[in-house]
């Protein structure tokens, strides 16, 4: 078996080479462990930096297109190199490369497609008060979202097996993580964590500058990626606030008219209404969304099956990456 350990790089120049000379060339259960170094159009000198420090191959995109894209990329071609285990981390050394034995583990006994690297968060030295609580509770939104039971969604030390990474569709810009776990939470993936070990921080986030500004965008990709898998639920949700809403005007406009002649409350009697209407409105479309969640579930079961026909036959080996560029040594 061939493990594939990849790491998406911004501007990773100085920490890139303390991260590479730390990461394994043996985990049991592997006959080879190739490191690929996915360079998310950095400015710097990442790129020798990873040459240098031993990379077996190195993916370059034209600009900086984002963590998500980047972890897409670097998924496609580890593929391509032949994976059968991809694990993913950061390039600011944060996880102890140590543990990516216990990350491949759960998926070399065949108890698990994807494993993720969960920190310790109540413990965490380096993470505020308020850091803590919002990481618990959005990993408990996550949890409930995906029907999963791992600890921290958003870290990124995680491992894929085959199947996994094949069936793994990024949508979002912003990060991996989130849409990642809920996508496979609602498939037919089993998914697990086992607690890592961290280093210590040698860089603040680049993903946001903000707590208040992760809140928001982890929060919109979470409601988005939830929507795409359960689309009926969600305007069904929507559409029981304003059915409710409805009925209360209703019932209002019948009280006044039973105790009196009902004169002056006709505009409860007409935004009910309204509201109502509203509701039907969304339930029929929650059906349509759920009609078109159907399609897109199969074709993302043949866009599956189609890239591991195409691995199977060497064809994506054969030429090199489009526009992103790609190199080997």
């Amino acid at each position: 078996m061939r493990l594939v350990i990849q790491i998406p790089c911004l501007n990773e120049a100085e920490t890139l080479g303390e991260t590479l000379s730390a990461l394994p060339r043996h985990v049991e259960g592997f006959s080879e462990v190739l490191w690929l170094v996915i360079d998310d159009g950095s400015t710097d000198d990442t790129v020798d930096v990873a040459w240098t420090h031993g990379a077996d191959a190195v993916v370059s995109l034209t600009q900086n297109k984002g963590l998500a894209v980047a972890f897409a990329t670097g998924v496609d071609a580890a593929l391509r190199m032949g994976a059968d285990v991809i694990v993913n981390t950061d390039g600011d050394n944060q996880y102890d490369a140590a543990d990516v034995a216990k990350l491949t583990e759960p998926i070399v006994a065949g108890r698990a497609d994807l494993v993720i690297g969960s920190r310790d968060i109540r413990g965490h030295p380096e993470f505020s008060w308020l850091k803590k609580r919002l990481q618990r509770l959005g990993s408990w939104t996550v949890r409930q979202a995906s029907g999963t039971k791992v600890e921290d969604v958003t870290s990124g030390f995680r491992a894929y097996s085959r199947d996994a990474a094949l069936a793994a569709n990024v949508v979002s810009r912003f990060t991996y993580t989130l849409e990642t776990v809920i996508q496979a939470g609602k498939s037919d993936l089993a998914v697990t964590d086992v607690r890592v070990g961290v280093n210590p921080t040698t860089r603040p986030s680049r993903l946001f500058r903000s707590n208040r500004q992760y809140v928001r965008r982890a929060a919109g990709t979470i409601v988005r990626v939830y929507a795409m898998h359960e689309p009926l639920r969600v305007f069904a949700a929507c559409a029981a606030v304003f059915a409710a809403v409805g009925v209360f005007l209703f019932a209002r406009f019948g009280w006044f008219w039973a105790i009196s002649d009902g004169s002056g409350h006709v505009q409860s009697l007409i935004v009910g209404a309204v509201a109502l209407l509203v509701a039907m409105q969304l339930v029929m479309l929650g059906v349509l969304a759920d009609l078109l969640r159907a399609n897109r579930v199969i074709a993302e079961r043949t866009l599956r099956r189609v890239r591991a026909i195409e691995l199977d036959v060497g064809a994506l080996t054969k030429r090199e990456p489009p526009a992103s560029g790609s190199a080997t040594r």
